[in-house]
Parts: C-alpha cells; sequence; structure tokens
C-alpha cells in the first residue's frame, strides 16, 4: 500500500514494511475511504460516516483491508471499550494473511470519532516473533498520542 496508505494516513516501520508497521489515520471526515481508491468502479472501498457507531469501525476497517490488499483472509478477533485521545473509543485486533502469502499476521488498532473525524492507529506484524516484541512499544505510542491542533 506504500508509505502512505490514504490520502490522511502515514506508515512507520522499524524493520521493514512486512515486519512491523504502525499506521496513524488523521482526521479521516465523513465520505472519505482509509485507503486510497484500487478500483473505484469494481472494487470500492467503504467509506467512513461519523453518524458509524464505535463498533462499526472495525468492519469499517476489515472491509477497508480486504479490498485494499485483495484477500478474504481476515478475521477481527476481539473488540473491547477503550479511552483514546481523552474520548470514548474502541480497541480491536484482527488477523490476516497476504494474498499468496503463508505468513500469518496479527493487528491491533485503536479508533475513536473526535469532531466528527476518525482518528486510528494500527500495529501489525507477523504472529511469529514480530508482534509479541513490538506491541508494547505500539501500545506506548497510543498512551501518548494527541491530536496537534
Amino acid at each position: 500500500m506504500g508509505a502512505r496508505p490514504g490520502r490522511n494516513s502515514e506508515t512507520w516501520t522499524i524493520d521493514g514494511d512486512g515486519l512491523n508497521d504502525v499506521t496513524f489515520y488523521g482526521g479521516i471526515e465523513t465520505g472519505r475511504t482509509l485507503f486510497r481508491e484500487v478500483s473505484k468502479k469494481a472494487k470500492p472501498l467503504p467509506h467512513f460516516s461519523a453518524t458509524m457507531l464505535l463498533t462499526d469501525l472495525p468492519t469499517l476497517f476489515a472491509d477497508s483491508y480486504s479490498i485494499a490488499l485483495d484477500t478474504q483472509l481476515m478475521t477481527i478477533d476481539s473488540v473491547e471499550p477503550t479511552a483514546f485521545l481523552g474520548q470514548k473509543g474502541i480497541r480491536f485486533a484482527f488477523t490476516f494473511s497476504r494474498l499468496n502469502e503463508e505468513v500469518r499476521r496479527k493487528g491491533e488498532a485503536v479508533a475513536a470519532i473526535v469532531d466528527g473525524k476518525l482518528y486510528m492507529i494500527t500495529f501489525e506484524a507477523p504472529d511469529v516473533f514480530y508482534f509479541q516484541r513490538d506491541q508494547p512499544a505500539y501500545r506506548a505510542i497510543v498512551t501518548a498520542a494527541t491530536i496537534a491542533r
């Protein structure tokens, strides 16, 4: 997907995109997608709406990822309420495999809707070694996150 998967997002990695990455989604507005459109006509991406419930966000993410990565091998494993950016938010865990790869990847995300815009931070890495090693650093980023105004 590249270092900037969408208009209001940015990806960071320590060891390389295939090994671990943290993606920041900042201020996604109503009517916008999380990622760049792959094929607007053949495979349109779902759009965020400020009227979505927090519990809709994991599905928005999973459906977007499935289209962007061209994989149906994605599941949301757990969903729980959490505080994020001083707001009511949601934390969810997911697993997936990329098309034509045998590596199982795990991920975690936190999201909140602030002033009608979506803010989310996701982390993903191969289940073997990298996810467990880097999850504490990801969670520290989430805890320290603020919105620059």
